[in-house]
C-alpha cells in the first residue's frame, strides 16, 4: 500500500472521505488516549521555542560543547545581549541548564532529550 504524502495531490483537491463513515471504535481508542488539553498547550509552546534560527544554533552548539555566553556569542558572531535574550527562553523552556564558575556562566543542554530532538529533525529534513 503507497502511503500518501500529499505531494501529488491535483492542486484545488481536498483529502476527505468520499463519504461520511466515522469509525466510532477507533475514535473511542484514539480520544482514550489522547492528552489533557495543557499538556498539548505546553508541548506546543515546547515546540514554538525550536522556530527561531538562533535558538536552534545555540542548542546546537551546546550539544557539541558547554559554552558562556562571550563564546556562543563570538561563535556566533551576535551580541552578547542578543544571545542572553534567548538563553533566558531556553532556560524558561528547560532546554539549557547553567553553572557559575568564578565570575563565568557556562551553559549546557539541560539533557540528552534535547539533543535527540534535534538529532532527529536533522535526520528528517535530511530524508
Amino acid at each position: 500500500m503507497e502511503e500518501e504524502t500529499g505531494k501529488n495531490i491535483p492542486k484545488g483537491e481536498i483529502d476527505q472521505c468520499d463519504f461520511i463513515c466515522v469509525h466510532e471504535n477507533v475514535v473511542r481508542q484514539v480520544l482514550k488516549a489522547m492528552p489533557k488539553e495543557e499538556q498539548l498547550l505546553d508541548l506546543a509552546d515546547f515546540f514554538k521555542v525550536f522556530g527561531d534560527t538562533t535558538r536552534i544554533k545555540i542548542l546546537y552548539v551546546l550539544s557539541r560543547s558547554e559554552m558562556c555566553v562571550c563564546d556562543i556569542a563570538s561563535l556566533l558572531q551576535m551580541s552578547q545581549s542578543a544571545i542572553s535574550h534567548q538563553l533566558r527562553v531556553l532556560k524558561q523552556m528547560r532546554l539549557v541548564k547553567f553553572r557559575r564558575e568564578g565570575k563565568a556562566v557556562f551553559y549546557s543542554l539541560t539533557d540528552g532529550h534535547i539533543e535527540t530532538i534535534l538529532a532527529q529533525g536533522m535526520e528528517h529534513i535530511e530524508e
